[in-house]
């Protein structure tokens, strides 16, 4: 673990100047006030820097790799320099591949796609819907969620040892939950798995905005993560490492740019020669917008250093830690306990109350935007909530109307855009909500908790 651990004594950084920061909204009580975005575990606001590199290229825009115009070649080059500075993020290999992709989701299921027939896979039931869902054909073992860093080594390998018949497999496996925000053991789990003749991916979704993430030091086999996470725009993502199982595979889309050669042949039907780079896998006009995003907030990260981010985000993990303590209602939601390492996301319950309807209050009444549901990691949150993980949900929707206890939580996560104040708001909104009650009231409307706007104050 000790490889995502900032040093004590590394500079603190200012917070990173990040688009929206002061969108003002209206309060259902009346009044407005600068909006709290603390939903960066779904969508991280972008930096200001990606968001000028990118309006600076727009009046250059134009096609890529088969253009003969200025505009196509100067947009070629900048596509593929993107790549080279992601794999320079990344710490890629010599001979490692960078493919673009449109989110984690979708690096996760190009993998699926290019594993071989016989690979089994195994996956922690504690995984993103990302990463659990996309191994459709392949056989995939389920492991139970562990409650220590060693107890899930010693689960993988346990699994890897009994696997029958012995042949590929493949470990997938986060980085920093998406519910806890806990740190897991990758490196430790990589020797595991490539231990036992497994490979290993990492969903670094979570990750990457909030530490260096080394492929070569993790020596973990591929890398997938989201722009939409790493303070650039929707619509781009990454999946980077090993390239033999994605130039032996078919590509994951067919069409131009993934063909090197297409010919007629003389019974009516087509030859074609399919690249063996990244572009196996980029068929179609690429996001080159979306690409050079990315491309821009890891030189943005890089430069801030990861040293003072990282310190200045364990302030502000304490400052929200410290202050739930002081709520006897609330619990926050732990897989290996209140000293394991994490990154700025926080999960919870209050007592008494229906998860929707507290981050719904939160929202109306004090500017604060959270998540609550389950968080697109169903069995997780269920086994952490003490219910049967096999129990059906959904991402986000209520189960019981305000005021009532649910089966969901509430997330609250930051990051390198956000200020002080919007931590100390959010504390002291749990504490008055919980003290206090909500001012308005609340009704369940197209699957969400929202103010009744039709009634007075309560």
């Amino acid at each position: 673990m000790s490889v995502f651990t900032a040093a004590a004594d590394q500079s603190i950084c200012a917070p990173l100047p990040v688009l929206g920061k002061d969108v003002r909204v209206p309060l259902v009580t009346g009044g407005e006030v600068t909006y709290a975005a603390l939903d960066y575990a779904a969508s991280a606001p972008a930096l200001q820097r990606v968001w000028d590199d990118v309006a600076a290229y727009a009046p250059y825009y134009g096609s890529v790799h088969r253009g003969a115009g200025y505009l196509s070649q100067l947009s070629t080059d900048l596509f593929e320099s993107s790549r080279v500075t992601v794999a320079e993020f990344l710490g890629c290999r010599a001979d490692d591949q960078v493919i673009f992709t449109r989110s984690t989701t979708d690096s996760l299921n190009l993998l699926a796609a290019a594993v071989p027939a016989d690979c089994q896979v195994f996956v922690f039931e504690t995984e993103h819907h990302a990463s659990l869902l996309p191994w459709r054909d392949a056989r995939v073992t389920y492991l139970n969620a562990p409650r220590t860093p060693a107890q899930a080594v010693a689960t993988l390998e346990r699994a890897l040892a009994d696997r029958d018949p012995y042949g590929p497999a493949l470990v997938c496996v986060t980085g920093a939950s998406n519910v806890t925000g806990e740190l897991w053991p990758v490196k430790e789990l990589a020797a595991a798995a490539h231990a036992h003749g497994a490979r290993i991916v990492l969903d670094a979704a979570q990750l990457a905005p909030h530490h260096p993430v080394d492929i070569a030091e993790l020596d973990v086999d591929w890398v997938a993560f989201s722009g939409h996470k790493l303070y650039a725009p929707f619509g781009s993502g990454v999946l980077a490492g090993r390239s033999d199982w994605l130039r032996d595979a078919e590509p994951y889309l067919a069409g131009g740019g993934a063909s090197r050669k297409v010919a007629r042949r003389t019974d009516g039907g087509v030859d074609v020669e399919w690249h063996t780079t990244a572009a196996r896998h980029e068929a179609g006009s690429p996001n080159v917008i979306g690409v050079y995003s990315i491309a821009s907030a890891c030189k943005a990260l890089t430069e801030a250093g990861f040293d003072g981010l990282v310190a200045r985000e364990q302030q502000l993990v304490t400052m929200v830690r410290a202050g739930l303590a002081e709520v006897p209602e609330v619990k926050v939601l732990s897989l290996f306990g209140d000293d394991a390492p994490r990154v700025g996301v926080i999960s919870f319950v209050v007592e008494g109350w229906n998860s929707s309807h507290f981050a719904a209050a939160l929202s109306a009444e004090y500017g604060i935007g959270v998540r609550d549901g389950l968080f697109c990691a169903h069995p997780l949150v269920r086994t952490l909530l003490g219910s049967d993980p096999q129990d059906v949900g959904e991402c986000g929707a209520p189960e019981a109307e305000p005021g009532e206890r649910s089966l969901n939580a509430i997330r609250v996560s930051f990051g390198a855009g956000t200020p002080d104040e919007h931590i100390e708001r959010f504390v002291r909104a749990v504490k008055e909500l919980v003290s206090e009650g909500a001012q308005w009231k609340y009704r369940t409307e197209d699957g969400r908790c929202v103010p009744d706007r039709g009634t007075a104050q309560v």
